[in-house]
């Protein structure tokens, strides 16, 4: 069994001395190895030895920078279907039945929408119109505004593009349908 190194300190070493003294004279034996870690500890302030171990053990979580975040694992059987859900030219071919399938691809269509811009319902109409073949600009208007990716005012005039940052699995789906759309393909047979 591995041991955990365990620092010790003592602000006054005479303070220390003079309390493991007043112990050891207490004891009728010769003190085991975990008395004299409780010897230890208590002569600092500790209540036994346990107790100084959750408190180095709760100062190195407080201290400690926390862990990064995993990467989100991307799917890429999930990205090759829905690949087939666009044209050679980038466009959404038809609404998928599936939400998750529906937010992917609207990703897709988000990242295609200029950034930091104000955009009337007429404008806003024009680029979905632009980005899919099934003539229902008004759904994905909804469902962009539903998902977060786009703003309007409250009398709809208004329309903005959320700056955020998609999924993995969506920056992977705008990345191969960007490649469609330039002529490259999109997935090879080994992915």
């Amino acid at each position: 069994m591995s041991r955990t190194l365990l620092p010790f300190h003592s602000e006054d070493i005479s303070a220390l001395a003079r309390s493991l003294k007043g112990q050891l004279a207490k004891c009728e034996s010769q003190p085991g190895h975990l008395e004299l870690l409780n010897m230890l500890v208590r002569a600092n302030g500790y209540r036994n030895f346990q107790h100084y171990r959750a408190q180095l053990t709760a100062r190195d979580r407080l201290e400690s920078p926390p862990p990064a975040p995993k990467p989100d694992a991307v799917d890429l059987v999930r990205v090759r279907q829905l690949l087939r859900l666009f044209d050679p030219q980038g466009k959404l071919v038809h609404w998928p039945s599936r939400r998750s399938r529906q937010e992917l691809c609207l990703w897709v269509i988000w990242s295609r929408l200029p950034a930091r811009q104000v955009f009337s319902e007429k404008e806003i109409n024009l680029l979905l119109n632009e980005n899919h073949l099934f003539g229902d600009h008004a759904l994905l208007r909804r469902w962009l505004c539903d998902y977060g990716m786009l703003t309007r005012t409250r009398d709809g005039r208004e329309y903005r593009r959320v700056e955020k940052r998609p999924p993995a699995e969506a920056v992977e789906l705008i990345g191969r349908v960007s490649r469609l759309k330039s002529g490259r393909i999109g997935m090879s047979s080994n992915e």
